[in-house]
C-alpha cells in the first residue's frame, strides 16, 4: 500500500513539472489581431511571470493572517548529565548549608506548546494591508498586460504592412516585366530606342532588389511578433487581415480629456500611497502591547537507569498570558514616524510628477496622430494622382506622344506611393495605440 501511495505522489509531480514546462501549443489557423493578443495574454513570459507574482503575494498574505490562528509546537529533547548539578541545602539539624546533588542522571520530556496572539500591531498591519497587497499585484500584471496588448499590436501591424507591401512589389515586377517585354519587342521592330529597354529593364532589377529586402524583413517581424506574444520561435505562424477594417480603424475621437487616475502607473502609485499610509499608522501604534495566551503541556520523564527512563513520566501542564509593553526605544518610533511621513510626502510628488508627464506624454501621442492621420490622407490622395498620371502617360507613349522615360518616372512614383501609403498607416495606427496608452483606454 505505501508502495502505491508513493508511486502516485510521484506521477502527480510528474505531471505537474511536465505541464509546467510545456510550451502552449501554436496557432493551427491564420490568426487576426485579437487571436494573437489572447494568445500572448496566456503566454507571454511577462505576463505568466506577472500572474506567478500575483500567487507569491497571494501566499504572502495568507501566511502573515495565519498568525491569528493557535500555533501548536512540539518539542523533545533527551539529556543525560554526566555530573548532577550541586545546590546548597540547609541541614535540619544544624542549620548549615551543605551541597547536595539533585535530579536523575537521564531525563527527557516531550513537550505540547500552544500560543494564541491575542493582540499585535503587527497582526493589524498584515490585515489593513492584506487587500491592498492583492490589489497591487493585480495592477501589476494589468501593467504587463497592457504592454503586451501595444508590443503585439505594433509588431502586427508592422509584419501585415510589410506583407502588403511585398504584395505590391509583386504587381509591380508583374507589370514592368510586361512593360520590358513590349518595349524590347518594339525595339525589335525599330520603333523605340535600345534606351527604352535598358530603362524598362533597371526599373525591373530594381524592383527586385526591393522586393528581396522586404521579403526578408518579413521573416524577421514574423519573429519579432513572435517574441511579443510568447509563441515558440521554430512554430509556424500566419496571420490574416482585413484590410479595409484595418484602415477604418485609423479614426479616434481627438477630443477626449486625458484623466492621470485612468492610467495604471497612477494606480500603482495609489496603492502605494495607501500601504504607506498603514506603514505610518503601523509606526505610531509602536507604543501598543503585545497580548498572548500561551499553554504548555509536557511529558516529563526521569532516571538513573537508560533502560529505565521511559518506565514512568511526571507530566506537568501550565496555561498564561503573556504581555509586551515597549517603554523606551531610545527615539527610534520618533524616528521611524518621520520617516514614515516623509515617505508618504514624496509619493505626493511622485503623484505630481507623473501627472505632468501623462499630460505632455497625451499632447506629444496626439500631435504625432494628428501629423500622421493628415500624412496618411495627404498619401491616399497623392496615390490616386499617381495612378492617374501613369495611366495617362502610359497611353501617351503607346501613343509616341511622351517618351519612355516619362512611363519610368510615373511607375516609379506610382510605386512609392503605394508603397507610402501602407507606411503611413502603419505610423497611424502604431500612433494611435500611443494616444490610448496615454488616456489609459487599452482594454484585454
Amino acid at each position: 500500500m505505501r508502495h502505491c501511495v508513493f508511486i502516485l505522489a510521484l506521477l502527480r509531480i510528474l505531471t505537474t513539472l511536465t505541464y509546467a514546462q510545456t510550451p502552449a501549443p501554436p496557432l493551427n489557423e491564420p490568426a487576426d489581431l485579437t487571436e494573437c493578443i489572447q494568445y500572448a495574454l496566456q503566454n507571454q513570459p511577462n505576463v505568466r511571470r506577472a500572474l506567478i507574482d500575483q500567487e507569491i503575494t497571494e501566499r504572502t498574505v495568507r501566511s502573515a493572517l495565519a498568525a491569528w490562528y493557535p500555533q501548536i509546537g512540539f518539542g523533545y529533547n533527551l539529556q543525560h548529565f554526566l555530573k548532577l548539578p550541586v545546590t546548597l541545602i540547609p541541614d535540619q539539624a544544624t542549620g548549615e548549608r551543605r551541597p547536595v546533588a539533585l535530579g536523575a542522571r537521564n531525563t527527557s520530556a516531550f513537550q505540547f506548546t500552544l500560543n494564541q496572539n491575542i493582540f499585535s500591531r503587527d497582526l493589524l498591519l498584515a490585515n489593513r494591508t492584506a487587500e491592498v497587497y492583492r490589489a497591487q499585484a493585480t495592477q501589476t500584471t494589468a501593467s504587463n498586460k497592457i504592454d503586451v496588448v501595444v508590443n503585439v499590436s505594433r509588431a502586427f501591424y508592422d509584419l501585415i504592412t510589410t506583407q502588403w507591401q511585398v504584395t505590391i512589389l509583386d504587381q509591380d515586377i508583374a507589370r514592368l516585366l510586361r512593360s520590358q517585354q513590349d518595349t524590347r519587342n518594339q525595339y525589335e521592330s525599330g520603333l523605340v530606342d535600345k534606351t527604352d529597354v535598358q530603362r524598362a529593364t533597371i526599373a525591373l532589377n530594381n524592383a527586385r532588389a526591393q522586393l528581396k529586402q522586404y521579403r526578408e524583413q518579413v521573416g524577421s517581424k514574423y519573429q519579432t511578433l513572435k517574441q511579443f506574444m510568447g509563441y515558440p520561435p521554430t512554430a509556424g505562424l500566419a496571420v490574416e487581415y482585413d484590410t479595409l477594417q484595418l484602415a477604418n480603424e485609423v479614426l479616434l475621437d481627438t477630443s477626449q480629456v486625458v484623466n492621470p487616475q485612468n492610467r495604471i502607473e497612477y494606480q500603482l502609485l495609489q496603492t502605494q500611497g495607501q500601504l504607506l499610509d498603514a506603514n505610518v499608522l503601523y509606526n505610531k501604534q509602536a507604543y501598543l502591547p503585545t497580548v498572548a495566551a500561551i499553554a504548555n503541556y509536557n511529558f516529563l520523564y526521569q532516571n538513573n537507569d537508560f533502560s529505565q527512563l521511559y518506565s514512568r513520566s511526571f507530566p506537568n501542564s501550565l496555561i498564561g498570558v503573556t504581555l509586551g509593553v515597549p517603554i523606551f526605544q531610545g527615539g527610534r518610533r520618533v524616528q521611524e514616524i518621520r520617516r514614515a511621513e516623509l515617505q508618504v510626502r514624496r509619493l505626493q510628488w511622485d503623484l505630481a510628477a507623473l501627472t505632468s508627464a501623462v499630460d505632455a506624454e497625451y499632447a506629444q501621442a496626439l500631435a504625432d496622430y494628428k501629423g500622421n492621420l493628415a500624412n496618411y490622407n495627404a498619401l491616399r490622395e497623392n496615390l490616386l494622382l499617381a495612378q492617374d498620371v501613369y495611366r495617362i502617360l502610359s497611353l501617351q507613349y503607346r501613343a509616341g506622344i511622351k517618351a519612355y522615360l516619362d512611363v519610368v518616372i510615373a511607375e516609379a512614383d506610382l510605386r512609392t506611393a503605394r508603397l507610402s501609403v501602407y507606411n503611413a498607416l502603419y505610423q497611424v495606427l502604431a500612433s494611435k495605440l500611443e494616444v490610448q496608452r496615454a488616456l489609459g483606454t487599452i482594454r484585454f
